[in-house]
């Protein structure tokens, strides 16, 4: 698992929770069942099964692989539209290629992220580069959805290209959890992504048998997903592995755990941590649109099939 990296975490700034902190406490574990998406690529839907209040404002959240694709199989998405919300694609392993009818996109691989603004509308594609199509290799990443509040649904479209080395790296007391901060705040550190949804997004890596307990913004939720290893979470550690997703109540603290054995495959725990500030309006969801009402879902789609949502470049442009 290649994503962003150091050798020896001590380098780095280490974050600590208060001690009268109150921990939070893991209200729920969910298993995240498999399917397919685009052209044929296999994801985990790691927040199916999870009430919405526990969610908001994150709307879904997919882990693409982790496979190992033989030569002709990589595989990716048509074009397709989106309005009112923002989609982030963080890719672990392997390279992606995205393009935007609003002139966004580019190429990202090994801890890069594209952070992808819909707002009013656009219409893009995810592909894997030719090079890798014709010779297979290793994908894995995550596509999250966030949404955006009323006020900013209809905003101009926006793309942010996060290379790997812009994340803010962290580590535990004691060296054990590497924490890579995508977007939002941790302890003081800032995170390079710019959200319009006050979030937070966290790349943890946990040696095994270390233990994390990170300072959280009581004004957020708290969501915990397994993308590879075995561990615990909570003060009450509560077990959970690869592919669950662990859903935590109130408090001002979030606490992760490694098993102390890991597999051959997996040798850390390899964790995304979640918090965002509740939007709490209602949600109208549809497919590739999230809006507040069914008739801005109606009016979205008479928008894409009236092309309102942007036209598909020309080949070679």
């Amino acid at each position: 698992m290649p994503a962003v990296t150091v050798e020896n975490p001590l380098t780095l700034p280490r974050v600590a929770a208060p001690a009268d902190a109150v921990a939070r406490p893991v209200l729920a574990v969910t298993t995240a069942p498999s399917g397919f998406e685009g052209e044929g690529f296999p994801v985990r839907r790691a927040f199916a099964g999870i009430r919405y209040e526990h969610l908001d404002p994150f709307i879904m959240m997919d882990q693409m692989g982790e496979v190992d694709y033989a030569p002709g199989e990589p595989k990716g998405t048509p074009w397709h539209p989106h309005r009112g919300f923002e989609t982030v694609t963080y890719l672990i392993d392997g390279s992606f290629i995205h393009q935007d009818s609003n002139g966004g996109g580019g190429t990202i691989q090994n801890g890069d992220t594209q952070w992808m603004t819909a707002g009013s509308g656009l219409l893009h594609i995810e592909a894997p580069p030719e090079a890798l199509v014709m010779s297979g290799g290793l994908f894995h990443g995550l596509q999250l959805w966030v949404n955006l509040p009323a006020s900013d649904k209809m905003m101009d479209p926006r793309y942010q290209d996060i290379r790997g080395g812009q994340v803010q790296l962290l580590t535990s007391p004691d060296g054990g959890a590497l924490l890579r901060v995508i977007a939002g705040e941790l302890d003081g550190h800032e995170g390079p992504g710019i959200t319009h949804t006050p979030i937070t997004m966290i790349h943890a890596t946990l040696r095994p048998g270390a233990e994390v307990t990170l300072p959280w913004r009581e004004d957020f939720n708290g969501l915990a997903y397994v993308l590879a290893g075995r561990g615990t979470v909570g003060t009450d550690r509560r077990p959970v592995h690869t592919g669950q997703t662990a859903v935590f109540g109130a408090g001002g603290t979030l606490t992760v755990r490694a098993d102390e054995t890991q597999d051959s495959h997996t040798p850390d725990l390899e964790v995304v941590l979640l918090g965002g500030r509740p939007i709490r309006e209602p949600m109208a969801h549809y497919g590739p649109f999230v809006m507040n009402s069914h008739a801005e879902l109606k009016q979205a789609f008479d928008d894409f099939q009236a092309g309102r949502l942007g036209t598909v470049p020309a080949e070679g442009a």
